[in-house]
């Protein structure tokens, strides 16, 4: 199955060269160029600064996982939850449906192998949840939807007063919906998965979801080579989605540290800011967090910054409807355009300006 993920920026140098400029500038000319194909939403110390689309509801991809990473922590900081406790790698592997993820969960386990986080077979809870941002492995996400409880997951909508939000459900569940059966025509299965209701649609996913859990075989029975390009598209479309000015509300409440308890947001940092792990992070940001996700055809992001120049910024900026050359053109210029963003007020100036 053609599909990407993100994987996590460890260094925001600060250092610009005239070729980060140029590709900063070049990510904010396609963003003006393919109106509608994105959507931005950009804040500086709560105010403002640039917005396209934004109340326009796009496909999140992995980006959706930010409320998992979430609630989570919640449960984990009210020790509903132990982060510290053990989770077998085959529990794990429960949720794992291979050729699907463009190998982010067997990259993440060679992650942790290479740390020596691995013991007899077990890692520690909170390295899944750090997987499943870092790596975006869909098998750790899954697995916690689990342990924290969907409808848990699902009540951040309300609770964060999110406006914009379709219905969260597993993703690796709802690859077996597009299925090409040899006994049916593509478009007849399409044109049945479009009339189903969001209601219906969730409901079968949640019944394959907890399916897989106990049917040994179900998986052999998965076919990624009959997800035709027509069928992942369906797919990626009906994806949970919601928009950028949301999803900026919940990096502004991750960022001003004042909507949930301390203990909350000392989980939160572990599983979203790794990147402030890094000692080059750590000479010019207090706090940094960042979740994107892809498929074929979009590309989302959502992340949030405070500077110790007393800047905090929060931006999210979604595309859908990317050809493959785009979608690669655009990933080379992601990188320097969120490096200028958090340090350049002209460039966020300009950004505004350009998108009026």
């Amino acid at each position: 199955m053609k599909k990407k993920y993100l994987l996590l920026i460890f260094i925001l140098s600060i250092a610009f060269s005239a070729i980060a400029q140029s590709r900063a500038d070049s990510m904010l000319n396609f963003i003006k160029a393919n109106k509608t194909r994105a959507s931005l939403y950009l804040l500086q110390n709560d105010t403002l600064v640039a917005q396209l689309n934004e109340t326009k509801m796009m496909p999140l991809a992995s980006t959706v996982k930010i409320l998992v990473a979430i609630e989570f922590a919640k449960q984990a900081a009210k020790n509903i939850i132990d982060e510290n406790e053990l989770v077998a790698l085959a529990d794990l592997d429960k949720y794992y449906l291979p050729n699907t993820d463009g190998d982010a969960h067997p990259g993440w386990i060679a992650y942790e192998k290479t740390k020596g986080h691995i013991k007899n077979d077990s890692v520690l809870l909170i390295d899944v949840a750090r997987g499943m941002i870092m790596f975006s492995s869909n098998a750790n996400t899954e697995y916690l939807m689990d342990l924290v409880g969907l409808d848990n997951v699902q009540s951040n909508i309300t609770q964060l007063g999110l406006t914009q939000h379709s219905a969260i459900y597993p993703m690796v569940a709802s690859l077996f919906m597009y299925q090409n059966s040899k006994k049916k025509n593509e478009n007849d299965i399409l044109k049945g998965i479009r009339n189903l209701s969001e209601e219906q649609y969730c409901r079968y996913i949640y019944d394959m979801h907890k399916a897989l859990k106990f049917d040994t075989l179900l998986k052999s029975k998965f076919r990624p080579q009959d997800l035709t390009m027509k069928m992942q598209k369906a797919w990626s479309d009906r994806l949970p989605a919601s928009t950028t000015k949301d999803y900026v509300r919940i990096c502004n409440i991750l960022n001003n540290r004042a909507f949930f308890d301390e203990d909350t947001y000392n989980i939160i940092e572990l599983v979203l800011e790794t990147a402030m792990e890094n000692p080059i992070n750590k000479s010019w940001l207090n706090h940094f967090g960042e979740k994107g996700g892809s498929t074929a055809w979009v590309l989302t992001k959502a992340l949030y910054g405070s500077t110790k120049k007393g800047k905090r910024i929060e931006m999210a900026y979604f595309f859908d409807n990317l050809t493959e050359s785009e979608s690669e053109m655009i990933q080379g210029w992601m990188n320097p355009f969120e490096i200028k963003i958090l340090t350049n007020e002209d460039f966020r100036k300009k950004a505004g300006d350009l998108l009026k």
